[in-house]
This record gives structure tokens, C-alpha cells and sequence, in this order.
């Protein structure tokens, strides 16, 4: 690609990026009008009966209306997951997978979008205590990674000839920037979101791709700031309602001179807050666990339709919790006269309004209103405004009893078949806490300076860190929905002491999905310890390899007996120790090596069965015998000219008739091999479909030759081997390889540090990294799972063994 050629890549990548954030916000936009459209109608309808019946008795049939609307709702985000069943949860351990390197199937697909923006709607407007928040970033995920293809799998007769982007690098950056655009959308939150994608999502990350992904951010959150201002209120361009979550502003009341928001007093108060959310996010997180093994013991392997009736059965509990607590657990307190008063500033307004209408008088007389009632019998963004800018008190047991409730109920319901966010449950459950302290200082302790909605989203930050653990992006993200920079400190110090309390009994939620899902997720550095290890005691030495000129027959065996994704490029030097053999001192580019000094792929596979003691006696002999064959005086010439005269010679046409045998002695699968390149499956399998061959009777240069747009152009699903037609080949026909092959992959030293190559691992985006000796011999590879801690843990044992 020429310079102009890049620029213009360059410029189509900001449109993209735009793309990408505008579509984001409309996702969020039609979520947040839907669900509002049927938690009105479905609130509307019960509440009229429920004050209807509580003079005539006739409470049941309120209950049953109430429980009509939400098994509906469940049971059709329950059909959607069965659809496409990666739609199910949140999405955020799968997003995270993916930013880090893994391929889920299906998680960036067209339907899986479908199902998640649908599914949430109906979940959340079933009452489920489930937020819409979480799926919004795997929404913003598929499109990124969709929008820049011009092409779905679920749409396969519209085509575009788009010739841009077929790399999974690309494809990866604006998945990160979907990510973020979705907690921008959900939030309000670009900078939180631009955090969030860094922190907990890609590995791979430069200084233009965060310029990219705040912009991207940008466009989501004003795109559906534009549209919600213009649809709620009519004043079309006025930018009112940043997020689907807003939390409103938090400001005392003109006539209360005592009251401040926090003073470094309370700080002291929010770092045991943080210390009991850090305990109680280790708890949920630990249940959560519980119940999602119990799930995948019990509730996976059978019929489809068992899933669904859990969540109906989930719906059904939930309902008739809060039904019963606010008609029978709720008090009746008194409305403050503060609450009444409207404020000059608009979008103060709109909360104290928002606020004031959400207020529920079941079964309470005038000037009161029933606190149990106002925070179930509402959508739980409500609930949580109510938390932080009501001025009439709750009651300790309301907020304790709702706490437990909803601890519990939430816990139950993160992990069923629906599409399902954790942040909104986390924050209400959280606010919930924090007001229940604000009470008890405020009460029993006599703290009057104290203000209850500073505490409230406090304790909404502490039980959230308790459960996500994360730190950089949920502070940015809390200060901007709040938009109350004072608060930084505050949270800050809440979040970090909640993170490391939690740290020290378990992980984070997604962190533990994605265990569960055995997924090698690469943390962000290795354990100091590691560093015992080198790369030759974590690699694979087993090889599976390809010839530069290799048989059809061959190909087409080791790719239907191998599930690898790449394979070494190798010629075998079988004369090679002999010929190079002095002594015990082998020549090589005018360096003299002991022989002993040098791994190779059979003396490492020795020295591991040894410790392993798994093979037989006669095959473990010692690489570093003295006893070396007499050699003939013919062989007695310059070795270093030898070496030279070889040096430029073209690959050696070598195609055997059969891949490496279970049959082989060790001797034989391990012989020494030279290292050329990398080639990738879905490369092999281009160059079998396409018939890019050549006969033996023909040199090499016969063979047809295809373009980069050719070899990219079935990009990111590849044609497979096994749906390959065998009768349209010659199984004698060769392949040339070189010219496809990347001849410069990184590669690493058998004694480079387990830490050095974790990080090239991790920083390069690499999926293989071959390990090559000191005479270009290649005497292992390392992949994903030789570096996740699961496996280095088990390696450093075996090394403390050995020793």
C-alpha cells in the first residue's frame, strides 16, 4: 500500500467509526423506547387495578394481571435465546474474550444482535431484576464488528464489493470501538467508555485507536442524546438526556446551610462502605458461581425446554416477591414538603419530576406513600433516583428487607436464558445499601451534616466494584453520569478498597464466566514467579508441519486429522548432525555451539518424558552423549564454505507421501527440522480450493499465482477443509507454499523468559509463536493455552520437581 493508498484507508476508518457510534445510539434509542412503551402500559394497567381492588378485595387478580405480562415478556427473551443462544446474559464475558484474542462463535453475528436488542426488551420489561446496560455494550460490539464488512451470514444475497478491513486486527479495533459506544450510549459516558474498551477489553492497543474509540464514543452518546431530548420533550438540538441511565443532579437543598455533598469526614465511612461492598460483591460472585456450575451440571444437558422454564419460573418468584413485599412489607412515610418544590435548572427538573411521579401510595393515606412499593412497583432506573435524590426518609427495615430481596432475586437471575445486564441490578442493590447507612448515621448516630444520596451512590459504587471489579473506567463512568466531578475522590477510594477486598476472596463476575467457559483469557502480566520457567518448558514440541513443496495427499491428511490453525514451514536436515559434527562442536554460520548447549525438539521431548516417565527405556537416550559416529574422510572439507554455498539455495523440493506417523519412533517424529515461516490453515485450504498446484514433471513456477485480495476474499469465514471436493484433485499434484507463507514471523529463543514472552505475546496480538534454537532449527511452538495461568501453574510444579 502506497502513501495515498493509506491515507485514504485511514479516512474511510473514521467513517466507519462514526458509523458505528450513530448506529450504537439508534440500537440504544429503540431499546429505551420500547422498553419504556411496556413498563408503562404494564405499570399503567396494574396499578389502576391494584388501587381499584385494595377497596373491593379483589388483590388476586391485580397479582395475576401483574404475573400476565411478565411470564409473557420472559417466555418471548427466552424463545430469542434459544434462537441464537450466545445472546444470552450480558455479553460482556464474551466481548471480553474476543477484544482479548478469542473467537466465541457467533458472538459478533447479525442474529445474535437481533435476539440480545429484542430479548433485553422483553426481559427487562418483565420485571426481571436484570439492566439493559450490559447488553448494550455486546450490541455495540456486533456493530463494530459487522458494519465495516458490508456483509452478514443471516443476509448472504446482499453483497457489497467493500474492499477494505478483511483482517481479524481490524475487525478486533472496531469491536473496541462498539464496546465503548455501547457504555457511552448506556451511561452517558464517551470517556468511561473509551476506559472501559482499555481496560477491561483489548490487548492490543495504540495511540490512534484511542483518538478513534473516544470519537466513536462521542457519536453514540449524542446521537441518542439528540433523539431521546427530541422525542421526551419536544426541543429538538438541546442535548438533555446524555444516557439510557442517568443519574440526575445531586445538590442540596437551598435551605438546609448545613448540608454539604461529602466532607473529609464521611471518607472515612466510605472506606469500610467499600470494604463491606468488596465482602458482598465476593459473596454474589461466589453464589453466582454456585448456581451457574449447578446450571451446567443440571439445566444445560437437557431438553431447550427446561431453559425456558427456569426463566418462567425465575419471573414467576420475582413477581410474586414484589407484589407481596410492597402490598404487606412496605411502611407509609411521610412526603417531605422539598420534594413538592420544583427547581429552576431544567434537567434538575426532570429528575425531581421523574422522582415525584414514581412516588406509590398503596394502602397509605394522604401526604404519605408507601416506600417498599415506590422502589419495587417501579423500572429500576426509577428506583434508583428515588435512592439518590429523595428527600423523605426510607425506613431502615424497608431498606434492609429490599436489600436482601433483591440480593437474592438478582443473584438467581444473572446466568438464565435471557439477555440480561448486571450494572443496574448491582448500582439499585448498592444505593439500596448506602441509603440503609445513611440512615443509621443520620438516626442513631446523630451525624445530621450527612447527605443520604451521597451515601446512596456510594454504596452503588462499593457493591458494583464488589462484583465487576473494575476500577479506571467505572470511576470515569459514575463521575459522568453524575456530573459532579467532586465526587472522583470518593468513588475512587471506594472502588479501589472494594476491588482489593473482593480480590482477596475471588474474581469478578465476568472474570469467572469466563473460567467456567474455559476460555485461555490472558491476564494483562504473568505471576513473578513464572520466571523461572523458559520458553522451551512451556512450548508444545509435538509438531505438526508442511514441506515448502508438499503432496495434495499430504495437505489434505494433515488438515483433516489436525484441528491446528497454523503450521511451521520446515525442511528436515536429516544429514544435518552429521555433516556438521566436528567432535562435540557444531559449526554454524561461523559460530562453534556445543552440541549439548543446543535444544532440540527430540532432546526436549526426552528430558519432558523423563520427568514425565511415561515412555520406555530404550527411547530415552541422552541427548548429550559423547559418542559420536566416525565420519567418513570425504566429509572432512571446509564446513563453513559448505555452509555458505547452502546458505542462498532455494527451498529443497521435498514432498513426502505421508504425514508424520503415530508409528514413528521418537527419533524419527522428532528429527531436526529447519525453521522457514508460518502458513496459515485457512491459507492451505484457499490454495486447495483455488487448485494452486503443479505436476512433478513441472518445475514450480507453473503453478498459477493468486493476489492478496484473492487469498483475503472468503474473509472471516474460510471455506472448510472437510467440505472439500477430493474427487477434483490429484492427490500426486504439489503445492508451493513459499510464496504464501510468512517467512518473518516472530519468533523465540528456547531460554527467553516466561515473562519476555508473554509480553510479545500479548502486546503483538499473536496467535503462534514458533521457538527457534540457536542453529535456526524449530523446536516447539507456543500457542494461547501454553501461556494461560492454568497451564504455567502446572509447568512451574513439574519444574519444582525435576529439580
Amino acid at each position: 500500500m502506497d502513501n495515498k493508498k493509506g491515507r485514504r484507508y485511514e479516512a474511510v476508518k473514521w467513517m466507519m467509526v462514526f458509523a458505528i457510534g450513530v448506529c450504537t445510539g439508534l440500537v440504544g434509542l429503540f431499546v429505551d423506547f420500547f422498553v419504556r412503551l411496556f413498563t408503562q402500559l404494564k405499570f399503567g394497567v396494574v396499578q389502576a387495578s391494584v388501587e381499584e381492588c385494595s377497596q373491593k378485595g379483589c388483590l388476586a387478580l391485580s397479582l395475576l394481571e401483574l404475573l400476565g405480562f411478565n411470564l409473557t415478556f420472559v417466555f418471548f427473551a427466552s424463545l430469542l435465546v434459544l434462537i441464537e443462544p450466545v445472546a444470552a446474559g450480558s455479553g460482556i464475558p464474551e466481548i471480553k474474550c474476543y477484544l482479548n484474542g478469542v473467537k466465541v462463535p457467533g458472538i459478533v453475528r447479525l442474529r445474535t444482535l437481533l435476539c440480545k436488542v429484542f430479548g433485553v426488551l422483553f426481559s427487562v420489561a418483565g420485571g426481571l431484576f436484570v439492566g439493559k446496560e450490559g447488553p448494550m455494550i455486546h450490541s455495540g460490539a456486533v456493530v463494530g464488528a459487522g458494519l465495516p464488512q458490508f456483509q452478514s451470514i443471516s443476509l448472504r444475497k446482499i453483497q457489497f464489493n467493500f474492499p477494505y478491513f478483511r483482517s481479524d486486527r481490524d475487525k478486533r479495533d472496531f469491536v473496541s470501538a462498539g464496546a465503548a459506544a455501547g457504555v457511552a450510549a448506556a451511561f452517558g459516558a464517551p470517556i468511561g467508555g473509551t476506559l472501559f474498551s482499555l481496560e477491561e477489553g483489548s490487548s492490543f492497543w495504540n495511540q490512534g485507536l484511542t483518538w478513534k474509540v473516544l470519537f466513536c464514543s462521542m457519536s453514540a452518546t449524542f446521537t441518542l442524546n439528540f433523539f431521546r431530548s427530541g422525542i421526551q420533550f419536544g426541543s429538538w438540538g438541546s442535548f438533555q438526556l446524555p444516557g439510557l441511565l442517568n443519574f440526575g443532579e445531586f445538590k442540596c437543598s437551598d435551605s438546609d446551610k448545613k448540608c454539604h455533598l461529602w466532607t473529609a469526614m464521611d471518607l472515612g465511612f466510605f472506606v469500610v462502605m467499600g470494604v463491606v461492598g468488596g465482602l458482598l460483591g465476593a459473596t454474589f460472585n461466589c453464589l453466582n458461581k454456585r448456581l451457574a456450575k449447578y446450571r451446567m451440571r443440571n439445566v444445560h444437558p437437557k431438553p431447550k425446554l427446561v431453559r425456558v422454564l427456569e426463566s418462567l419460573l425465575v419471573s414467576l418468584v420475582t413477581t410474586v416477591v414484589v407484589f407481596v413485599a410492597s402490598m404487606v412489607l412496605g411502611e407509609c412515610r411521610q412526603m417531605s414538603s422539598a420534594s413538592q418544590v420544583g427547581n429552576d435548572s431544567f434537567p434538575l427538573q426532570v429528575a425531581s419530576e421523574e422522582v415525584n411521579s414514581s412516588i406509590k401510595t398503596f394502602f397509605c393515606p394522604n401526604e404519605t406513600y408507601n416506600d417498599m412499593a415506590t422502589l419495587f412497583f417501579n423500572p429500576q432506573e426509577s428506583g434508583i433516583l428515588q435512592l439518590f435524590h429523595q428527600d423523605s426518609t426510607f425506613s431502615p427495615v424497608t431498606l434492609a428487607l429490599f436489600f436482601v430481596l433483591y440480593f437474592m432475586l438478582a443473584c438467581w437471575t444473572y446466568g438464565i436464558s435471557v439477555p440480561s445486564g448486571l450494572f443496574v441490578p448491582s448500582l439499585l442493590c448498592g444505593a439500596a445499601f448506602g441509603r440503609l447507612v445513611a440512615n443509621v448515621l443520620k438516626s442513631y448516630i446523630g451525624l445530621g451534616h450527612i447527605y443520604s444520596g451521597t451515601f446512596a451512590l456510594i454504596g452503588a459504587a462499593a457493591f458494583l466494584g464488589g462484583v465487576v471489579r473494575m476500577t479506571i473506567s467505572l470511576t470515569v463512568i459514575l463521575i459522568e453520569s453524575t456530573n459532579e466531578i467532586t465526587y472522583g475522590l470518593p468513588i475512587m477510594i471506594t472502588l479501589m478498597v472494594a476491588k482489593w477486598t473482593g480480590d482477596f476472596f475471588n474474581k469478578g463476575i465476568y472474570d469467572i464466566h469466563v473460567g467456567l467457559r474455559g476460555v485461555p483469557l490472558l491476564e494483562w502480566e504473568t505471576e513473578v514467579e513464572m520466571d523461572k520457567l523458559r520458553a522451551g518448558d512451556i512450548m508444545e514440541p509435538n509438531l505438526t508441519y508442511v514441506y515448502p513443496h508438499t503432496r495434495i495427499q499430504s495437505l489434505v491428511s494433515i488438515l483433516r486429522t489436525t484441528v491446528h490453525h497454523a503450521f511451521p514451514v520446515v525442511t528436515e536436515n536429516r544429514g544435518n548432525e552429521k555433516e556438521f559434527m566436528k567432535g562435540n562442536q557444531l559449526i554454524s554460520n561461523n559460530i562453534k555451539y556445543k552440541k549439548c548447549s543446543i535444544l532440540t525438539r527430540a532432546g526436549e521431548q526426552r528430558r519432558r518424558s523423563q520427568s514425565m516417565k511415561s515412555y520406555p527405556s530404550s527411547e530415552l537416550r541422552n541427548v548429550c552423549d559423547e559418542h559420536v559416529t566416525s565420519e567418513d574422510p570425504g566429509e572432512k572439507e571446509d564446513l563453513l564454505q559448505q555452509m555458505l554455498e547452502r546458505r542462498y539455495t532455494p527451498y529443497p523440493n521435498l514432498y513426502p507421501d505421508q504425514s508424520p506417523s503415530e508409528d514413528w519412533t521418537m527419533e524419527e517424529r522428532f528429527r531436526p527440522l529447519t525453521f522457514h515461516g508460518l502458513i496459515l490453515r485457512s491459507q492451505l485450504v484457499t490454495l486447495l480450493v483455488r487448485g494452486v498446484c503443479y505436476s512433478e514433471s513441472q518445475s514450480s513456477a507453473s503453478q498459477p499465482r493468486l493476489s492478496y485480495a484473492e487469498m483475503a476474499e472468503d474473509y472471516p469465514r474460510y471455506p472448510d477443509i472437510h467440505d472439500l471436493d477430493l474427487t477434483l484433485l490429484n492427490p500426486r499434484m504439489i503445492v508451493d507454499v513459499t510464496p504464501y507463507m510468512n517467512p518473518a514471523p516472530f519468533t523465540v529463543s528456547p531460554n527467553t523468559h516466561v515473562s519476555q514472552v508473554f509480553n510479545l505475546f500479548r502486546t503483538m496480538g499473536l496467535r503462534h509463536l514458533p521457538v527457534v534454537n540457536a542453529v535456526g532449527e524449530i523446536v516447539g511452538v507456543i500457542t494461547r493455552h501454553n501461556l494461560t495461568h492454568e497451564f504455567l501453574q502446572a509447568r512451574l510444579r513439574q519444574h519444582y520437581q525435576t529439580l
